[in-house]
């Protein structure tokens, strides 16, 4: 007889194939005994970054994040184990102790993305990016090793923002579309925009000079974060994802306002190579 919480860790995975190949990629490049949690996180992660793609309004959309918070508190209506990637996240916080108040702050944060307000400067980035991306790193890293987690607390917070940021740039096309915007307005302002004007696309100099300084705050965060001290080797699998801001950084800066039309991401063959590098030298 099949074990159930084997299955549910299949269909994470397979889940998360489809939804955030990358962490996917990452998970197998994991211990084997971890993968199972680790995709439980990350379905989940990929659960509720995504919701904006999949509603038209934003009630439903907090609707959705709520059935999660009432999950995790306990006040979920119904059997969660219908939901494989409900079942293998409560499994994995019981047999690796995670903090549901943790977990609870990323759906928190997630209810601004169904909304077109706009991030006021750098400090809300970081916020946001402290408890969506950052805090997925914590997490992944409580599961690979609890008692060396705390040790690249510090990496894991400017990891997450630099990860954070190049995601932005990456679905900046779409986000316009959206009129949805992720580049701090300080930054705009800074360099003579506002949001309207952004979007609209047509300063391209401008335009060019807030993406350049954008993707350099994603790149200094990512200099911090590799600064801030050695990642153990246990939990660097949670830091396997980084590995992969930096190109985006680097093309953005470069493109300038053709983000808009230019594809920043890597091959997806370039990807898992590079992937794979961060695994053998422990370097993202």
């Amino acid at each position: 007889m099949a074990d159930p919480a084997r299955q549910n860790g299949d269909i994470c995975l397979a889940t998360l194939r489809d939804t955030d190949r990358d962490r996917y990629l990452a998970c197998l490049l994991s211990p084997e005994d971890k993968r199972g949690a680790l995709a439980a996180l990350y379905a989940f992660n990929a659960e509720i970054a995504r919701v904006r793609d999949v509603v038209r309004e934003p009630l439903p959309g907090e609707i959705r994040l709520q059935w999660w918070r009432d999950l995790l508190e306990g006040n979920a209506q119904g059997d969660s184990t219908g939901n494989p990637i409900a079942a293998s996240l409560l499994e994995a916080i019981e047999t690796y102790r995670l903090p549901r108040q943790t977990l609870v702050d990323m759906i928190e944060a997630r209810i601004f993305d169904l909304y077109d307000d706009p991030l006021t400067d750098r400090n809300a980035l970081e916020g946001y990016a402290g408890e969506t991306a950052s805090a997925v790193i914590q997490l992944a890293s409580l599961i690979l090793s609890p008692t060396d987690a705390a040790k690249s607390s510090e990496a894991a917070g400017h990891a997450g923002v630099a990860q954070s940021i190049a995601g932005f740039l990456l679905l900046m096309p779409i986000h316009r579309r959206r009129h949805q915007l992720y580049l701090p307005l300080d930054i705009l302002s800074a360099t003579g925009l506002d949001r309207d004007t952004f979007l609209r696309g047509e300063d391209r100099s401008r335009i060019s000079a807030a993406i350049e300084a954008f993707a350099g705050l994603g790149l200094e965060h990512l200099a911090k974060a590799r600064k801030s001290g050695t990642v153990p080797a246990a939990v660097f699998p949670a830091y396997l994802p980084v590995a992969l801001a930096e190109p985006v950084l680097r093309r953005a800066a470069r493109a300038g306002a053709s983000v808009f039309d230019t594809a920043l991401q890597l091959p997806q063959w370039r990807r898992q190579l590079r992937l794979l590098k961060a695994s053998v030298t422990r370097r993202f």
